[in-house]
């Protein structure tokens, strides 16, 4: 059995529903483990230390995929990628499509953009225009990132912040932006209902959906 040290787990589509509202039972459950629970989100970091208050894990919080971690609700955002070389993505995609980007005026490292547009098609505009970016899927928006940043080495770093490895991680995820945080961790786990792409990166997919695959991967670990 898998001893985890910690557990590094998305939020959108992981512990909440497709329409974003939390599991409760994921909720009741994540509760009762005893060993640091890391958010790791592609959201904004005053989301994603909310979201932690609220669900009640550690202040620690993986934001933007990656391009921003915080190790405590009232500490300073370290900012890990570099928005530039996304907002200049951007510009490249906005002479090829329409793009209407989110959350602009908070984001620190990365640009997230609404899904309007096809992903291939931008992933080859980029490509071709040589920038050092990624675009990724989060299933709820598209996110152009710098090409050094990720959930899974932003787990390394929080890691070694903390003395250990990120292979003394479990981590659970649902899509595609989760796959560097699976395959960083000693075990990455998937919920019933995640991307292919991750499910078959994982070392273990669960039966069950979104938050109540979180209870079973949990129950799996022997963490409840």
């Amino acid at each position: 059995m898998f001893q985890a040290k910690g557990i590094a787990i998305d939020i959108d589509g992981t512990i909440t529903y497709r329409d974003r509202s939390l599991n409760c039972k994921a909720v009741e459950a994540l509760r009762k483990v005893k060993i640091p629970i890391v958010l790791a989100t592609g959201n904004i970091s005053c989301f994603a230390r909310t979201a932690a208050k609220l669900i009640g894990v550690s202040d620690i919080v993986i934001c933007e995929n990656g391009g921003v971690v915080r190790f405590s609700y009232d500490g300073d955002d370290i900012v890990l990628g570099d928005i530039s070389k996304c907002l200049r993505a951007a510009e490249v995609l906005s002479k090829h499509f329409e793009i209407e980007f989110l959350d602009a005026e908070y984001r620190k490292s990365e640009v997230c953009l609404r899904r309007n547009f096809p992903i291939k098609e931008a992933r080859r505009i980029l490509e071709n225009a040589g920038l050092d970016v990624k675009i990724v899927d989060s299933g709820f928006a598209y996110h152009i990132m710098d090409a050094s940043v990720s959930k899974g080495k932003a787990l390394e770093y929080i890691a070694r912040e903390l003395g250990i490895t990120a292979k003394d991680f479990a981590a659970i995820g649902d899509s595609e932006n989760d796959v560097d945080l699976i395959k960083a961790a000693g075990l990455g786990i998937a919920v019933g209902d995640a991307d292919l792409k991750l499910k078959m990166e994982a070392d273990v997919v669960v039966s069950k959906k979104n938050g109540d695959g979180v209870v079973e991967a949990l129950e799996f670990l022997g963490l409840v």
